[in-house]
């Protein structure tokens, strides 16, 4: 079929009711003899539009369907967005230009960089010329992973960038973690430690159905791409495997490196959610080991280009970040796990290079690598999935000094229980609201002015499964159980102070009781936990 002529008519001024005939008569003469064609209507030269110009625009749209209108002042765009004319056409606004000459790229992803255009803003750019769509996708996805709890920035404003467009989003003072790796080494194992938080954090997060693809099936697809390439029935045997990697509602980055994490004053962020997707741990692993050791088994250096750090570097965080994330220090279960990473990750990078450089003499000797390296390893391993509580667990109880500034250790103790457990992420956030509330508590309270210990244990039963946390200090014999609820019906101004958070504790547990027993005080929160259906 042939394609549409495309035919565009310039709107210029004002359009209203002196001159709005003439206007549709301009109109449907530069259109006459076209036939069916696609009508675009630059509106950059437009400069008001009245509803006697509107009927006009309702007019051309009868008659040629397929009609866009483009480059709408902000003030025009309001006149056809209030009438609903945004609803039935296209209407796009025009795009202020942005320049990213010589600013300093702050994040990298597979679809675009991320320049720092001011002290307080960022644009982040994109390599397809006709990038609005994509656009508009990671702002709907930045969204709904800000509702689901994942921090990162929203874009405000759509602009021009060279010859493809750009999202803004307002990103002050914000390093990447591959800045701080490179610039602060003695940061090193707070970006591991930080990082490990923020990538448990997406993935026990149950994404809503339908709100975004499963990243397994683009994995599966690229693997019957490239299967042929492994000898004998290793090609077969890497396929069902792959198949085999169960569903999962769960939240994958899917480009989770170090350009894509920053600190922004002292909050981290994650960047970049064009790759936002469902899936096992197992498929951002995969990416992650690419972006750190893989691309760069053939030429080491390449890696200072993308990351800004030396290989040494970058394979010394890969490797705490999977130690961290796995909870061990075995390493032969770290390499267990990270053998059956490795597979899919070549896999992935064979067709990928395949697909984009095909006969490049450089590119066929790195692939070859990738070759060897996955024909070795897919022979060896039986499954490509694997679950942390494979590797490691959670110590039994942690004994820590009660003080607020450990909170962050307690809470990561009893998560990595949860997580084990397969707790739904709202009763993990419960949780962890009355885990805070009770360990500041004794932290605040308990040895006060002085500095004591306390002891923090998590316990798993079955039938039904119920997740009991248990507190045990030797500070001031105290039960917060005897402090009368308070009356959350009266005003703020009438309120006494205290009491909210042993309140809400109490009301999100199914379970919280308190005993004063050989010298210590014993707080226990338990729940009970449906069962995931991950």
């Amino acid at each position: 079929m042939a394609e549409k002529n495309t035919v565009t008519v310039r709107l210029r001024g004002r359009i209203d009711s002196a001159n709005a005939s003439a206007t549709e008569a301009e109109i449907f003469a530069r259109l006459a003899g076209v036939g069916e064609c696609a009508v675009i209507l630059d509106a950059a030269e437009l400069q008001y539009i009245s509803s006697a110009g509107l009927r006009v625009i309702l007019r051309v749209k009868k008659a040629y369907r397929d009609l866009r209108i483009t480059n709408v002042s902000p003030e025009v765009y309001e006149i056809f967005e209030m009438t609903g004319f945004t609803e039935m056409m296209t209407v796009e606004k025009a795009y202020r230009v942005v320049s990213v000459e010589g600013c300093e790229v702050i994040g990298e992803g597979f679809n675009g960089k991320v320049y720092r255009i001011d002290r307080d803003n960022v644009v982040k750019t994109y390599k397809n010329a006709d990038a609005l769509a994509e656009i508009q996708h990671e702002r709907e996805v930045a969204r709904l992973a800000l509702i689901l709890g994942v921090p990162t920035a929203i874009s405000y404003d759509v602009v021009r960038v060279g010859e493809s467009y750009g999202s803004v989003f307002e990103l002050l003072n914000a390093r990447s973690f591959s800045k701080i790796l490179a610039k602060e080494p003695e940061r090193f194992d707070w970006c591991v430690s930080e990082y490990v938080k923020m990538l448990k954090k997406i993935h026990s997060i149950a994404v809503p159905a339908g709100k975004l693809p499963p990243i397994k099936n683009k994995v599966v697809a690229s693997v019957k791409r490239m299967k042929d390439l492994l000898p004998g029935p290793l090609g077969e045997k890497l396929l069902k495997l792959t198949e085999a990697i169960p569903e999962s509602d769960r939240m994958i980055h899917g480009d989770f490196h170090t350009k894509n994490i920053v600190l922004a004053g002292d909050e981290v962020l994650v960047i970049d959610m064009d790759t936002l997707s469902v899936g096992r741990p197992v498929f951002d692993f995969m990416n992650m080991y690419s972006a750190y050791v893989g691309y760069y088994e053939y030429d080491p250096d390449g890696v200072i280009g993308f990351q800004g750090y030396d290989i040494g570097v970058s394979k010394r965080f890969w490797h705490g970040v999977l130690a961290r994330y796995l909870n061990t220090k075995d390493e032969d279960k770290i390499t267990g796990v990270e053998n059956k990473i490795r597979v899919l990750s070549y896999a992935k990078m064979i067709d990928w290079s395949v697909r984009h450089f095909g006969g490049d003499e450089k590119r066929a000797a790195e692939r070859a690598i990738w070759l060897e390296n996955l024909i070795r390893l897919t022979d060896k391993v039986d499954s490509l999935d694997f679950e942390v509580s494979e590797c490691g667990e959670a110590p039994d109880e942690l004994e820590i000094e009660a003080a607020t500034e450990n909170l962050d250790k307690v809470l990561g103790y009893v998560g990595a229980h949860l997580e084990e457990a397969g707790c739904p992420m709202k009763t993990r956030m419960q949780f962890d609201l009355a885990v805070e509330e009770i360990f500041v508590n004794i932290a605040s309270y308990a040895y006060a002015p002085n500095t004591g210990k306390a002891t923090v244990k998590v316990d798993v039963s079955d039938d039904p499964k119920t997740v009991r946390v248990t507190f045990t200090d030797r500070g001031v014999p105290y039960d917060p159980l005897k402090r009368d609820d308070p009356d959350v019906t009266l005003p703020a101004s009438e309120r006494k102070i205290g009491g909210l958070g042993i309140y809400l504790t109490k009301k999100v547990m199914d379970e919280v009781r308190y005993e004063y027993k050989n010298g210590q005080n014993v707080l226990v929160i338990g729940k009970r936990i449906e069962r995931s259906r991950e």
